[in-house]
């Protein structure tokens, strides 16, 4: 039978005041909903809890033993509520992030870090991955990854632009090899693949064409699962390389880097901070999301500045 959180509490009150009316002053309530709440809670339990006269209010054999368990178990439910509505105030506890080893706007140090200032009392727990598993089962509070991948249920906000996906490669493998004006060239070129993990095939180069969507399954003279690799290999002039524009956007505003088939990259919707659906998020989830959201508008309005 469920507990009658309502027939206790008013049995409590009435237990330690011994009057209606005083417990319905220190509840809130008025006598009679005191009474209400205390009859349908013995009702319910099939047992007399409180013996009234029209002078005195005493417990029953059965109050008694309920009375020392019940105000004992109300106070530990009052001060876990008070401790949750604290943490509300000052967020604090692990929170359990799954990133996608691209999702640069989110992992660079400064967001990250300002957010750990902000809040003393929070603990970051963060797995880089890229696999599309299920953060839910895999105990993650949220995740961070392209917007196309994230499952419906979820609700998400962006946490970076649009993306692009280029084509780059060094200047002096670019003296060497003329570059490619279509992306069926690259199958002539020395390219630098990633793949999420051992068994699964190299990743497909994405493009588009007057519109049209296309791939293409470039044969990698080296293939990892680690973009810093694949980074400083095509600074050294090894090959093409092929990732998120953020993620060359230092080495091509350095010139160590050259975009190459730009007129076959189109943009589209970036990465997002992804939770499941709930009614409330933990407070420190939702100081993430409040964080991210002011980051975003921060760096919007330094842009707008600059224009």
């Amino acid at each position: 039978m469920p507990v009658d959180l309502s027939g206790l509490r008013a049995f409590v009150a009435v237990a330690d005041a011994r009057s209606f009316r005083v417990a319905g002053e220190r509840l809130g309530v008025t006598r009679s909903a005191v009474s209400q709440n205390l009859r349908r809670l013995e009702d319910g339990m099939g047992v007399a809890l409180v013996e009234r006269t029209t002078r005195s209010v005493r417990l029953t054999e059965a109050g008694t033993r309920l009375y020392a368990s019940a105000r004992a178990a109300l106070g530990d439910l009052e001060r876990a509520v008070d401790d949750v509505r604290a943490d509300a105030a000052t967020p604090s506890g692990t929170l359990r992030l799954c990133v996608s080893s691209v999702a640069e706007s989110f992992l660079e140090a400064s967001m990250l870090a300002r957010f750990l200032e902000l809040h003393p009392g929070i603990r970051v727990d963060l797995t880089i991955s890229d696999d599309e598993g299920d953060i839910v089962a895999a105990g993650f509070d949220a995740g961070v990854r392209l917007g196309e991948l994230i499952e419906r249920d979820m609700l998400a906000v962006p946490v970076s632009d649009r993306q692009r996906q280029l084509v780059v490669a060094s200047p002096q493998y670019l003296r060497r090899h003329p570059a490619p004006e279509h992306p069926r060239e690259l199958a002539e070129h020395a390219c630098i693949g990633w793949r999420p993990r051992p068994d699964a095939a190299p990743y497909r180069w994405e493009f588009t064409e007057r519109g049209r969507d296309f791939d293409v399954a470039v044969d990698p003279r080296v293939t990892t699962n680690d973009m810093g690799v694949m980074l400083r290999l095509a600074r050294r002039g090894a090959g093409l390389t092929f990732g998120m524009e953020e993620t060359f956007r230092d080495d091509l505003a350095r010139g160590e880097l050259v975009a190459v088939l730009e007129g076959f990259s189109a943009p589209f919707p970036g990465f997002y901070l992804y939770y499941p659906k709930r009614t409330h998020p933990s407070p420190r989830l939702r100081a993430l999301i409040d964080h991210v959201g002011a980051q975003r508008r921060s760096t919007r309005a330094r842009t707008s500045r600059r224009r």
